[in-house]
């Protein structure tokens, strides 16, 4: 598997000890104090989205996927992600629903996935890679192939304009965009909204603080 060096930065946070120290750093402090937006909204964002047959992209350390409430105690899950640390974590975490795993470049073409999924998740990811949303639609389209008809992509997103945003939260993006942690300071709520109008009738947008709570339907395409 090819990786350019801002793919790779943009996973390489998430070590054994980054991810020690993640739900405590970023879902407790981060979202609430910084981002504003606090990890309890993104949860409920799960919770009305996820389905009995569900594929996580981009994990962390499985948070969501262990806290969220599905809709039957035996789904079908599966966890995608580029970073082992974090498919290894989270895989442990959620052991009891037994999830498939995949390792993949969400940017690449997806095939060695061989199922089709109800509901597919994208939380914390779009920030991460590298380009700008107008780039970023490849995600939507490598991930449609996998999505059931009138099944959901859902997932959040840390934008840079277009939102109310302190002027640590300002620090703190320059700081994670020079490291290449993130790559979102051409990542607007403008920009957001127009490439899910190009590919999608049926779209919605929240906005928490810097946060975008997105989904979209695979039945409504443009």
């Amino acid at each position: 598997m090819e990786l350019s060096q801002d793919v790779k930065a943009g996973q390489s946070v998430y070590t054994s000890m980054g991810l020690a120290i993640y739900d405590v750093l970023v879902l407790s402090i981060s979202n609430s104090y910084i981002w504003k937006c606090p990890t309890r909204k993104i949860l409920e964002h799960f919770n009305k989205n996820i389905s009995n047959k569900h594929l996580d992209v981009g994990v962390g350390t499985g948070y969501f996927l262990d806290k969220c409430n599905f809709p039957t105690n035996k789904p079908t899950l599966a966890i995608m992600d580029l970073n082992t640390n974090s498919l290894n974590k989270t895989q442990k975490r959620i052991k009891r629903y037994n999830p498939k795993k995949y390792r993949a470049n969400i940017l690449d073409k997806l095939t060695q996935i061989d199922e089709n999924y109800d509901s597919i998740s994208i939380n914390y990811l779009l920030h991460c890679l590298p380009g700008n949303l107008i780039s970023k639609i490849k995600v939507f389209e490598n991930l449609l192939p996998l999505l059931n008809q009138d099944g959901v992509i859902f997932g959040s997103t840390i934008l840079s304009d277009g939102v109310k945003k302190s002027t640590t939260a300002s620090k703190l993006m320059s700081i994670y965009n020079k490291k290449k942690i993130f790559c979102n300071m051409e990542d607007t709520l403008e920009n957001l909204d127009a490439i899910l109008a190009s590919r999608f009738k049926n779209y919605s947008i929240e906005v928490v603080g810097c946060v975008a709570l997105f989904k979209v339907q695979k039945q409504e395409l443009c």
